[in-house]
């Protein structure tokens, strides 16, 4: 099976993969997810390029991407690791107290994960999220090992003719938890 990196996408980022796949699902009327742009306030403009050259987070951002699914909101945030090992220092407290008050609200949370040595994408449910977020707090270790990723939810670049099919991911998510029936 062909991988994205063959496929003209080389050296196109996480964000750019996940933004493109989203028109292909917005275009395909699968879902409208939208990535939230991280408030600024500029400091320095450059008059003649009219490009901000320095500016300050505002506030904390939530997550990456929020929008709806078929009916059902999600929400996700993207996270990129060069090791098996994903560092919860790249998770904020604030994103997962949101993702945590999302999910109490019936929506559906989530991590899409790129581990780049491997070339491999995964969807991490919240409540692995949250199980590793919680052994951290309790003092213990603070990353979660690629032994810890359900490899049933590796996603698969180029099925279906989508980038990234998260959406399969999702539903096997939604499948094995019966979100739907709650």
């Amino acid at each position: 099976m062909a991988t994205w990196n063959s496929r003209g996408l080389r050296g196109s980022t996480l964000e750019d993969l996940i933004n493109k796949t989203n028109e292909q699902y917005r275009d395909k009327n699968l879902a409208l997810i939208q990535k939230i742009p991280t408030p600024i306030t500029p400091i320095d403009i450059d008059k003649e390029s009219r490009h901000i050259t320095l500016a300050y987070f505002d506030q904390k951002s939530t997550v990456d991407y929020i929008g709806v699914v078929q009916g059902i909101p999600v929400c996700f945030d993207a996270k990129e690791t060069r090791t098996d090992t994903f560092s919860l220092q790249n998770v904020h407290e604030h994103q997962v107290e949101f993702m945590r008050h999302f999910e109490q609200q019936q929506g559906i949370a989530f991590l899409l994960l790129f581990y780049s040595s491997r070339d491999e994408f995964y969807y991490m449910p919240f409540a692995d999220l949250d199980r590793a977020w919680q052994r951290a707090q309790d003092g213990g270790r603070k990353s979660v090992p690629f032994s810890e990723i359900d490899t049933d939810l590796r996603i698969w670049p180029n099925r279906h003719g989508i980038l990234l099919p998260y959406l399969d991911t999702l539903q096997m998510d939604l499948d094995r938890h019966d979100w739907a029936g709650e």
